[in-house]
């Protein structure tokens, strides 16, 4: 009886890790030649009516494409933009032309640096919820993509 126990014990440890691996790999959405990890966004304060997404795009194709657009479900708009510090002010603008994603190479998407901007977010956004948009690739097209949602001033940039 012990024998039975330790094996039904050890089959449910190898099928709870089974699991585990796929829902750990469930939040990377493969299209065409790209990969996007792990979408998130994080719990705006206040009464803040913005919100940023941040995600890993790596492009495994020969040519170069470019993020030209992005919408969510929580906002009436979404902006592509660019964070750098220019002198001691951190400075946020617009990236009209989007970003490149170079062939063979990955982008990162992460606080104080490129992000998308949601404007007009219509309802405030809490750590654990779940929100889905749409990213528009200038040769891939379109995907949609679910944003998880952290913390205020959490971090989820290390998870790809």
């Amino acid at each position: 009886m012990k024998l039975i126990n330790q094996i039904a014990f050890a089959s449910a440890l190898t099928l709870a890790s089974i699991i585990g691996m796929a829902a750990g790999d469930a939040h990377e959405i493969k299209f065409g030649t790209l990969v996007i990890h792990h979408p998130w966004s994080r719990q705006a304060p206040g009464s803040a009516d913005v919100a940023a997404g941040f995600m890993i795009i790596t492009n495994n194709g020969k040519q170069d494409d470019r993020l030209v657009k992005a919408t969510a479900e929580i906002s009436t708009g979404a902006q592509i933009h660019d964070m750098k510090m220019v002198g001691d002010v951190m400075k946020m603008s617009e990236l009209p032309d989007g970003i490149v994603i170079p062939a063979g190479a990955t982008v990162k998407l992460v606080p104080k640096s490129l992000h998308i901007m949601f404007t007009g977010v219509k309802d405030a956004i809490a750590e654990g919820e779940e929100f889905s948009g749409t990213l528009t690739f200038e040769k891939a097209g379109t995907v949609t993509v679910d944003y998880e949602v952290a913390a205020p001033g959490g971090d989820m940039s290390g998870m790809d």
